[in-house]
């Protein structure tokens, strides 16, 4: 049995994690954190907190950065691209602790017109934390690139930013996909 675990924002919570249990099938467990793990510094201090569910995965994969980027006090986004960055460093050294086969999943795109949240800032973040997670050995899983092209099927109109369940059940195979190809 293969242990997987997912951390994430509520593109996790709220989407895929809702699914990849099933879609990955029989010989995968799947543990994820009930906890939204929000913004990346959130999750930097959840590492801590959920060590007994992330302990012996054999993947993990992981995304933050919808909190991070967003620009919800009209100042800026929450996290610096800096801070973001850093952060996202620190929480892949503790989770390769646990294992080698760490994947990070880029931000998600949004609809234009999201109040807080613009997709020219996301694509700042995911390519400076790319680069920088990609130095270490962390695989990347381009959930951005891949939801991008399917934007108005996979990414609900009402909010502008959470997966549809069409968008779930896209995300969830293409990462099951992802894991598979590691473990």
């Amino acid at each position: 049995m293969k242990k997987v675990v997912l951390l994430g924002d509520s593109i996790r919570l709220i989407g895929y994690g809702l699914k990849l249990g099933e879609v990955l099938g029989e010989g995968y467990e799947v543990w994820q954190p009930e906890d939204n793990c929000r913004f990346s510094k959130y999750t930097l201090l959840g590492c801590e907190e959920w060590a007994a569910g992330i302990k012996d995965a054999d993947v993990i994969h992981w995304n933050n950065g919808l909190w991070d980027v967003c620009n919800r006090f009209g100042d800026g986004a929450f996290s610096s691209k800096e801070e973001y960055v850093t952060n996202m460093l620190r929480i892949a050294k503790i989770l390769m602790r646990t294992t080698k086969n760490l994947i990070f999943a880029t931000t998600t795109p949004v609809h234009e017109g999201q109040k807080t949240i613009k997709n020219e800032v996301i694509d700042e973040y995911n390519s400076a934390v790319v680069e920088a997670l990609k130095g270490i050995g962390v695989k990347i899983n381009d959930l951005n690139a891949f939801v991008r092209p399917n934007l108005f099927d996979y990414v609900r109109e009402d909010d502008k930013m959470h997966l549809t369940e069409k968008g779930i059940d896209a995300c969830a195979k293409e990462i099951a996909e992802c894991i598979k190809a590691l473990v």
